[in-house]
């Protein structure tokens, strides 16, 4: 008799540059991270980073597009940089899009709702390949749409910086190898539509682009 009731799906995985495949454990997500972001989604401190989840599956791998999803009618972007954790702490970085069913969202928020839906729905998690640095400085990061940029900042504009952010949900959450951070977006998210070409970038880390189709 077969081990399980239904075949087992393979564990989502993202490409490493230089190396074998990084396998995907959960995703976690840091909120207004960004003082700018913060301002323009409603807030002015800096609160402890709070954090939401996407699952596993919710990554999209480079080079494929993205559909867009059921049940909204205002699909924002926000451009991320993704820390991968390893045996041994961080194992390296990404650039990552956090894409976002906002009126969903802005819907939850005003019944106090958890944000599952507006955040951890199907390819809601594109990302580039994973480097592996040892340090990664004040990298510039941007996003652009059909060219015209968007969002466009640096990593230290960050109000809590990657070891704080790590730190922070290691009091949470066991972090275990596989395991990925999107740690917060800048000014300028948007809606996107169909047709839309997504391009986003971490200076030194990588690029990604894809097709919301």
């Amino acid at each position: 008799m077969p081990d399980h009731a239904f075949p087992l799906r393979p564990t989502p995985t993202v490409p490493v540059d230089g190396d074998k495949p990084f396998p995907v454990r959960r995703i976690l997500c840091v909120g207004r991270n960004y003082a700018a972001h913060r301002a323009e989604m409603g807030g002015d401190d800096r609160d402890p980073p709070f954090f939401f989840a996407k699952p596993a599956d919710a990554i999209v791998p480079p080079g494929q597009n993205v559909a867009y999803p059921s049940a909204t009618a205002n699909l924002h972007h926000e451009i991320e940089l993704v820390v991968a954790i390893g045996p041994d702490g961080i194992f390296g970085y990404a650039v990552g899009v956090d894409l976002t069913r906002r009126d969903l969202q802005s819907a939850a928020k005003d019944k106090g709702q958890p944000w599952d839906a507006a955040k951890g729905f199907d390819q809601s998690a594109p990302i580039s390949a994973i480097s592996k640095l040892d340090s990664l400085g004040d990298a510039a990061i941007s996003l652009s749409v059909n060219g015209e940029v968007r969002q466009k900042a640096r990593i230290g504009d960050m109000l809590w910086s990657v070891p704080e952010i790590v730190e922070q949900a290691g009091l949470l959450w066991s972090l275990q190898p596989g395991d990925l951070i999107f740690t917060g977006t800048p000014e300028g998210v948007g809606p996107l539509q169909k047709g839309d070409l997504v391009e986003g970038s971490v200076e030194g880390i990588g690029s990604l682009s894809f097709e919301i189709v």
